[in-house]
């Protein structure tokens, strides 16, 4: 560089702000994550595994805003608290739901499942976006037991261990009585038209309900969110070794957000700020006080439960009455029996692949959309069917005068 090209670098260096600008468009919750990286997308039962050179708890520099929570309420219409007892067992679950009921009896009700280590605002930008589209339309999003604001305690409330139970079977007769006891609660005659709609294990929870049939022929149709059998099998051989690699604790809730941001464990900045204070709870002894917020749900501890979830789940999907959907962050994950169903025309199969395992988080508006259209698809009260023959030719009888009114003839009754 010459020094005429020196003087005139220096010259326009020195008008420079000293420090770059901040303002809305320069919020870390509202751009996008960078995607010049070497992640790709989770695994069905997993998600990205960090790579500890990306400093995810790197100090914010100098301008940068801390990512700010969001309230349930932005999303959410109310909240139910909702007591199962097991008599048997002597056990009390207080099941935790978000709820925007739909307008009217007409109205569809998207019930949402979350996946293993989650919780139901993990379906909240989600949410928000399809009511966007059908504002009338109700949405039920759970948290399962064990997960978000979910509890399972003794009835008699006595001070002991409940060992935990996350079966399929559990899980299945959680959603349905959720359900049910929504009903209840909100005075409906009967159950609105239901969607389906569960994202890893919630996927197999909601196709299990509905091989079963226990919410009868309200269940229009059900969609599985980024879980497939085989993907997911494979997946849990290192599911160990993930859970290794992320962290057990956090400095604060901030510190948790930016981790599952800049990991693109989920990559809309917006659905982190609702649904990651949910997974999150403060220890009131930490071991190190300068992390006191930990997991409130230990996965290493649902372990025994992994390969009952997911095992048959493929020919489950293919059985279930109503409309299937299977909506995946990449065609890798499709096993043999789906690729069969799929070429048979037995299911609509959509693919997101700029999206990571949390579909319904990273691309909450074009997840929304292609519910919307799955349910429209399968609305019955849409359905227009064509008239029978016979009501056609006694229609034109009756015009011409032909016809006999009542009978439903095209001509009048003769004698042989």
């Amino acid at each position: 560089m010459s020094e005429l090209q020196k003087s005139f670098a220096k010259s326009r260096l020195a008008k420079l702000p000293l420090q770059p600008p901040t303002g809305p468009s320069m919020h870390p919750l509202d751009e996008e994550v960078s995607h010049d990286d070497d992640s790709s997308s989770a695994s069905s039962a997993g998600t990205i595994v960090p790579s500890p050179s990306r400093h995810l708890f790197a100090r914010p520099g100098r301008g940068s805003l801390q990512p700010t929570t969001l309230p349930w309420t932005d999303f959410f219409t109310q909240e139910l608290y909702l007591t199962q007892i097991d008599t048997s067992s002597n056990i009390k679950t207080t099941h935790h739901v978000y709820l925007t009921p739909p307008v009217d009896s007409t109205s569809p009700l998207f019930v949402m499942h979350h996946g293993a280590g989650s919780s139901g605002l993990s379906f909240a930008a989600c949410a928000d976006e399809i009511r966007k589209i059908i504002p009338k339309a109700g949405i039920l999003s759970v948290d399962a037991r064990d997960h978000g604001s979910t509890a399972v305690t003794t009835a008699s409330g006595e001070d002991r261990h409940v060992e935990l139970d996350l079966s399929l079977d559990t899980l299945n007769r959680d959603l349905v009585f959720v359900v049910r006891e929504t009903q209840t609660r909100m005075g409906w005659e009967s159950l609105p038209d239901l969607i389906l709609v569960g994202h890893s294990l919630g996927g197999a929870v909601i196709t299990d309900v509905a091989r079963k049939g226990e919410l009868g022929n309200k269940v229009l149709a059900y969609a599985v969110l980024d879980v497939v059998e085989g993907s997911a099998m494979d997946a849990l051989q290192s599911m160990e070794t993930y859970l290794l690699t992320r962290p057990s604790r956090f400095p604060s809730i901030t510190s948790g957000i930016e981790w599952h941001t800049r990991s693109r464990t989920i990559r809309n900045k917006t659905s982190a700020r609702v649904s990651v204070p949910s997974l999150l709870y403060e220890d009131p002894n930490p071991p190190d006080p300068t992390k006191p917020w930990i997991w409130r749900t230990n996965l290493s501890e649902t372990k025994p439960f992994w390969e009952n979830w997911f095992v048959g789940l493929s020919r489950k999907f293919l059985e279930a009455r109503g409309g299937k959907l299977l909506l995946l962050a990449g065609t890798d994950r499709l096993d043999k029996e789906l690729m069969i169903g799929q070429m048979q025309g037995k299911y609509q199969l959509q693919v997101l692949p700029e999206a990571g395992h949390f579909i319904q988080e990273d691309q909450p508006a074009k997840t929304a959309q292609i519910l919307v259209d799955f349910y429209r698809r399968n609305d019955r009260s849409a359905l227009v069917l064509p008239p029978k023959v016979a009501d056609m030719q006694a229609s034109a009888a009756m015009k011409n005068g032909t016809g006999v009114a009542g009978t439903g003839l095209g001509a009048p009754f003769k004698r042989v």
